[in-house]
C-alpha cells in the first residue's frame, strides 16, 4: 500500500530532531526564550482562545495551577461538551496536535471515531438511493465509536501535569450547580425543532425542552448525569467509559429506533486512539505543521504553496484574493479525491505535497466556471509507480464542530479541533451527552459503476474529517502560531485564511478571524458579505467569471494564537461566542 510518508516523515524528523540548533550545532536564542543559568525559559505567559467563556476560564484556571496545554485544553473541552452540546463533547471525537517546547516535539494524537465493526458500505443506501442527510444524520446508523474520552487519556499520559481527577471539577461543578444558557445554545433550539428529532427523542426533549418549551437564554440549567459521567471518568478513568453501564447506556441509545444502529459493547471496548504522523511542508521561509489523514492538514500546506505560485509581484490585494479562492479550488479537488482513512486506503500524500507537484498543479487553469478535477502526481512524480484512482467524492459534512488554541507558560502549544459531526450530534443521549452522527462523514452513496470510494463506509475505518490543527513555526523553527476552525468542509477554507491573512496580508490576529470568509470547494465560491469587504470580494470575484455565492454569515469558530517576540496575540472567532485569556509572565 503506497502511504508512506516518505518525505513528509523525513521532513518531521529534520525539523524536530533538533529545532533549536542551526546547521552548526549552535543553539540559537528563540523568540520569547530567555537564557539563564538554568536553561531557556519561556518569557511570554500563556493564552488560551475557545467557543466558550467557561471553558475558556477553566483552562485559564488550570494553566495558573501549573498545569499543561494539555491539562487545560481537557479541562476546557469537558466544559464546551457540557455548555455547547450543539458542537462536540464525550459522545465525539477530536484531533490533538501537541507541541513540547522544551523537547521541540510535534505529536498528534488521533482520537477520531471508527465505523462499528457491522459497518457496511451500502448502510446508508435506500432502494438504491443514498439516504437523504436529514434522515442519516438522526439515525443510530451514524454513531461511530467515540473517541474523546480516549483522547483525553492518550494526552494525559503524553503531556500531563496535575492529577486526572483535578481536570474534571470545573465541568462537575457547572453540571451540577447549573450555567446560564448561552444566546448560542438557545437560538439553536427553535430552528432544531422543527428539523430534527431533537425536541422528540425522550431525553432530549426532556433536556432542551422542558415542559415542551426550549430552554431560553439565561436559564440556569443543570446536568446532574454529565457530573455522575465526569466523577465516574475522574475517579475510575476511561474504562468507565468504554465499559460498564456508560458503554450499555451508548448501545442502546444507538440502536433505539427510527433507523438503530449496530454499534456494540465490543466496538467501544475495542476503541483506541493513534499516534500519527505530524506533517510539515514549507511555505516560504516558514513550516507549515499540521495533522495528517484522516484529517485534512495536509490542504493548508497545498492552499499557501499553490497561493505562493500563483501570485506575482505585482498583485494587487484582489489579485490575491481571487489566488487564494483558486488555490483553494485545485487542493479542495485533490482532498476530496485522494483522502480518506490511512489504515484502509491508499493515500499519495508525500506526493501530493511535494514541491514538484505542487508547482506542476498551480500551472493547471480551470475557468473561473468550471470544477476543477483532480490532480495526477504520477506525471510529476517519477518514481510513483500507481496512483490510485478513485470515484468521485459525495461526502456532506455538517459544522458541529469546535476549536481550542491553547499555549502554556511554557511555551507548550496544542491545537485541537473536536466534534459530534451535524448539530447536536445524532440527537440521540446517553449519561448525560450527545451521541455523534459520524459516520455521515464517509460518502454515503455508493457508485453505481462498482468504482471505489477513498472514503467509503467501511468496518472499524475512521471517516475522512476536515478538522485541520495547525502549528506555524518560522526559519529558526519557533513557534510562530496556533490555529484551527470548525466548520465542517469549509475548514480548510478557513485555516488557510487565518495562514494566509496574517503571514501574507499582515493581518493581526483578530483581523485575519474577522476578515470575510471565503470557500472555493467545487463549482461555487462562497464569500461572506457581513461587512463591506465581504461585498466588495463578492464583487469582484463575480467579475471575474467566478460562480459567486453571497452568504451573510458563515459557521467558522477560528480560535487563533500568534506567537510575536515579545508578546502573545490571540483572537477568538465572533461569529460563536469565545474568549481570548491570557496569563502574564511571571517575573524572575
Amino acid at each position: 500500500m503506497y502511504y508512506q510518508y516518505r518525505l513528509s516523515v523525513i521532513a518531521t524528523a529534520l525539523l524536530f530532531g533538533c529545532m533549536s540548533c542551526n546547521p552548526m550545532g549552535e543553539t540559537v536564542h528563540k523568540p520569547g526564550i530567555e537564557v539563564n543559568k538554568s536553561g531557556p525559559q519561556w518569557h511570554l505567559g500563556a493564552m488560551v482562545s475557545a467557543a466558550n467563556p467557561h471553558a475558556v476560564d477553566a483552562a485559564t484556571a488550570i494553566l495558573a495551577k501549573g498545569g499543561s496545554a494539555i491539562d487545560a485544553v481537557i479541562a476546557a473541552h469537558t466544559v464546551l461538551g457540557l455548555v455547547e452540546p450543539q458542537s462536540s463533547g464525550l459522545g465525539g471525537g477530536a484531533f490533538l496536535l501537541n507541541y513540547n517546547n522544551a523537547t521541540d516535539d510535534l505529536s498528534f494524537i488521533d482520537g477520531r471515531e471508527t465505523a462499528p465493526a457491522l459497518a457496511s458500505i451500502d448502510m446508508f443506501m435506500k432502494d438504491n438511493e443514498a439516504m437523504g442527510f436529514i434522515e442519516a444524520w438522526q439515525s443510530g446508523i451514524a454513531v461511530g465509536t467515540p473517541g474523546a474520552v480516549a483522547l483525553y487519556a492518550s494526552a494525559h499520559q503524553m503531556g500531563g501535569r496535575l492529577p486526572w481527577p483535578d481536570l474534571f471539577e470545573t465541568a462537575i461543578e457547572l453540571a451540577s450547580n447549573g450555567f446560564l444558557v448561552s444566546p448560542r445554545l438557545a437560538g439553536y433550539l427553535p430552528a432544531m425543532a422543527r428539523r430534527s428529532r431533537l425536541a422528540i427523542n425522550p431525553d432530549t426533549a426532556a433536556y432542551f425542552y422542558p415542559e415542551g418549551e426550549a430552554l431560553q437564554e439565561g436559564d440556569l440549567l443543570k446536568n446532574p448525569a454529565y457530573a455522575e459521567t465526569l466523577n465516574r471518568i475522574a475517579s475510575e478513568g476511561p474504562s468507565a467509559f468504554y465499559t460498564g453501564d456508560i458503554a450499555q447506556a451508548i448501545v442502546k441509545a444507538a440502536k433505539a429506533e427510527p433507523n438503530g444502529g449496530s454499534i456494540s459493547l465490543t466496538d467501544l471496548a475495542n476503541y483506541s486512539t493513534v499516534n500519527r504522523p505530524v506533517i510539515c511542508g514549507p511555505f516560504r521561509n516558514l513550516k507549515i505543521c499540521t495533522t495528517s489523514p484522516p484529517s485534512s492538514g495536509g490542504a493548508q500546506i497545498m492552499i499557501a504553496n499553490l497561493y505562493d505560485h500563483l501570485i506575482s509581484d505585482g498583485s494587487n490585494d484582489a489579485d490575491r484574493v481571487a489566488a487564494f479562492t483558486d488555490a483553494q479550488r485545485l487542493a479542495y479537488a485533490d482532498r476530496d479525491h485522494y483522502f480518506g482513512d490511512p489504515d484502509e486506503v491508499a493515500i499519495p500524500l508525500d506526493a501530493l505535497l511535494s514541491p514538484a507537484y505542487l508547482r506542476h498543479r498551480a500551472t493547471q487553469r480551470f475557468a473561473p466556471q468550471a470544477t476543477p478535477t483532480p490532480g495526477d502526481p504520477a506525471t510529476v512524480i517519477d518514481d510513483l509507480a500507481m496512483v490510485p484512482q478513485w470515484a468521485r467524492d459525495t461526502t456532506e459534512e455538517m459544522a458541529g464542530t469546535t476549536h481550542l488554541s491553547i499555549i502554556d507558560s511554557d511555551g507548550n502549544a496544542v491545537a485541537m479541533t473536536a466534534t459530534i459531526e451535524g448539530a447536536f450530534g445524532s440527537q440521540r443521549w446517553a449519561k448525560g451527552f450527545l451521541l455523534n452522527n459520524e459516520m455521515t462523514d464517509f460518502a454515503k452513496a455508493v457508485p453505481e459503476d462498482g468504482t471505489r470510494l477513498a472514503n467509503a463506509v467501511a468496518p472499524n475505518r475512521r471517516p475522512r474529517s476536515s478538522m485541520s490543527p495547525t502549528m506555524v513555526f518560522d526559519e529558526e523553527d519557533n513557534l510562530r502560531m496556533v490555529t484551527g476552525s470548525p466548520g465542517g468542509n469549509s475548514i480548510p477554507a478557513y485555516v488557510a485564511k487565518t495562514i494566509i491573512g496574517v503571514l501574507d496580508w499582515g493581518l493581526s490576529a483578530q483581523q485575519a478571524v474577522d476578515y470575510p470568509n471565503i470557500i472555493a470547494r467545487g463549482e461555487k465560491v462562497r464569500v461572506e458579505i457581513a461587512q463591506p469587504e465581504g461585498k466588495a470580494i463578492a464583487e469582484d470575484l463575480s467579475s471575474r467569471g467566478y460562480k459567486v455565492q453571497e452568504r451573510a454569515g458563515e459557521n467558522s469558530g477560528l480560535h487563533i494564537i500568534v506567537v510575536g517576540t515579545d508578546s502573545l496575540d490571540g483572537a477568538a472567532d465572533k461569529r460563536r461566542e469565545g474568549k481570548v485569556s491570557s496569563i502574564k509572565p511571571q517575573t524572575p
